[in-house]
């Protein structure tokens, strides 16, 4: 069953654990990539942080093509962590709302489509405004974007039964 009985009554989602949700599904998501990229991809750790920064600092922080991205900075790495903690939170708190009246495996289910979903956005249509996206368009990221909604649906149903069983204590 889709909905969850016991939750159905609930009209608004626990908004404090879509936020750690968000921040839970947020941390597996870059640790996926950090390791993923340098072992199936041949690729540098720090390229998929280097993509985030440039969202807000530009193409300046990209490597030259061909060349392997170096360990950001210090501003390079806040900025990065800055935008994907904020879209991680912003992008669990929706799949929140969608998922909080179903059931556990049916929110998973959500969840892992909400990621795959967020990757043919982010890749295909933020593409448009960041170009330096569509490098990244391969079999890493769709697992890594799937498993971070998976995450998220997890963490968000896990911690909201927990406030749910401490509010009838």
């Amino acid at each position: 069953m889709i909905l969850d009985a016991p939750n159905a009554a609930r009209v608004t989602p626990d908004w404090r654990a879509a936020v750690l949700a968000g921040l839970v599904s947020g941390a597996v998501f870059l640790a996926l990539e950090i390791v993923m990229v340098p072992v199936f991809l041949d690729g540098s750790p720090w390229g998929p942080l280097r993509m985030m920064a440039a969202i807000v600092l530009g193409q300046g922080v990209l490597p030259a093509p061909g060349q392997m991205p170096a360990p950001p900075d210090a501003g390079v790495l806040m900025a990065a962590l800055t935008v994907h903690t904020g879209l991680s939170i912003l992008y669990a708190v929706i799949l929140s709302a969608l998922v909080s009246r179903m059931s556990v495996s049916g929110a998973l289910i959500a969840g892992t489509a909400f990621g795959v979903l967020l990757y043919i956005v982010n890749f295909y249509g933020f593409s448009a405004v960041f170009p330096w996206f569509a490098m990244a368009r391969n079999w890493v990221s769709i697992v890594a974007h799937a498993v971070f909604g998976l995450a998220a649906a997890w963490a968000y149903r896990s911690l909201a039964r927990a406030s749910i069983a401490e509010a009838r204590l």
